[in-house]
């Protein structure tokens, strides 16, 4: 989707607020804590159907509101798309796509596609499974709208599930329940495995390739899917065969470690643990990568992310860097430039002469919730003015 608009209303610092993009690059300037990363932030809620920085609703409505309003306007596929998301300090958040309401966020998959990377992004690297987990979840969410609805189901059954580990102890008839928690994550964790499987086999080819010309072929970058013993797949065979064969294992692995679940009250077999592991020349990027290895196989990870999806999509997403560009030397900063030519990004920063002008790009400067646009609009003149 090419964005062409987006409105604010008690959305974080914004009170009302209107920022217009141009379809290549769009420089967000301001200084810090002025409201760049919120605008950022509107564009993930709407495209991965949470914030990038797993706040919850209420933490996003502006101090003192009720209720925030994000609505994004632009084109999809050739056609003109209007999607609004109000969220509610008490009660649920309502989504539409040109006015029909959705049931699940999850159903905007395909719709608006974003990837973001930022500088906490270093942990995907460095970081925990979670992170990772994470990030997988965010992009394929994106893909198939059906992995979205899959991952709530298998985030309930395990918030389920531990609840019945903790207090089985205490009230032993509550694990009466215990099998059937398990054969739902089993049946959801499956899916979740396979298609990430899949997409971790297809990014990996392409996060090296991009590797290796970021880093002047000087090192090799390796992405590798690590899921429970017997449950392996590369989600290449037909979803529906892969995906009863993945239960299977996993049913078997739930039944080995039933008994040392209910001792320790805790979940020790299932998707929820998977990862991906990162080799930068054959070694664990975790824990031996330096600060540059980190940054650079991060930077591939992201910049492959939006390729493939692109593929995927037939359409770029949206490329979202948050103050990233500051952090790169010249060489990586140049390469990422000429990287994210043929789609739109939205890339903020501290000052405006900071990141080259891009040509027929646009440039806007937030400051205290307010937007000011100096640049092209799609289709228009280069102007100035203030987007309210």
């Amino acid at each position: 989707m090419i964005l062409e608009s987006i409105e604010l209303s008690n959305f974080r610092n914004y009170g009302a607020a209107r920022a217009e993009f141009s379809p290549g690059a769009n420089v967000i300037s301001g200084r810090n804590a002025q409201g760049k990363t919120n605008l950022l932030e509107a564009v993930c809620l709407l495209a991965r159907g949470r914030s990038h920085r797993g706040a919850r609703d209420r933490d996003m409505i502006r101090f003192g509101e009720d209720s925030a309003r994000v609505e994004a306007r632009g084109s999809a596929f050739g056609r003109e798309m209007v999607i609004e998301a109000r969220l509610r300090r008490a009660g649920r958040r309502e989504t539409r796509r040109n006015g029909v309401k959705l049931s699940r966020p999850g159903e905007l998959g395909g719709v608006i596609s974003a990837v973001m990377f930022e500088p906490e992004d270093l942990e995907l690297v460095r970081g925990g499974a979670a992170e990772r987990r994470a990030e997988l979840d965010a992009c394929i969410s994106q893909l198939r709208p059906g992995y979205a609805s899959a991952l709530a189901s298998f985030n309930r059954l395990y918030a389920g599930k531990l609840k019945i580990l903790r207090a089985g102890r205490e009230k032993p008839s509550l694990l009466g329940a215990l099998d059937d928690y398990n054969h739902g994550l089993c049946r959801y964790g499956a899916k979740l495995i396979f298609y990430r499987a899949s997409f971790v086999r297809k990014l990996a080819g392409r996060a090296a390739e991009v590797h290796r010309e970021c880093s002047g072929g000087e090192e090799t970058l390796e992405l590798i899917y690590r899921t429970e013993r017997g449950a392996e797949t590369d989600g290449r065979g037909s979803a529906p065969e892969e995906i009863r064969a993945v239960a299977a294992a996993l049913e078997a692995r739930q039944k080995e470690r039933r008994e040392h679940e209910i001792v320790s009250g805790t979940c020790l077999t299932g998707a929820q643990r998977d990862d991906v592991e990162i080799l930068i020349d054959k070694i664990p990027a975790r824990a031996f990568a330096s600060q540059g290895q980190a940054r650079t196989a991060a930077l591939a990870v992201k910049l492959a992310e939006r390729e493939l999806m692109a593929e995927e999509l037939g359409e770029a997403p949206v490329l979202l860097l948050d103050d990233v560009l500051s952090e790169l030397d010249e060489t990586r900063r140049e390469f990422v430039l000429r990287k994210i030519r043929g789609g739109q990004s939205l890339i903020t920063c501290c000052e405006p002469g900071e990141i080259p002008f891009p040509e027929g790009g646009g440039a806007l400067r937030v400051e205290n919730g307010a937007v000011t646009r100096r640049g092209p609009r799609i289709g228009g003149a280069r102007e100035a003015g203030e987007c309210t």
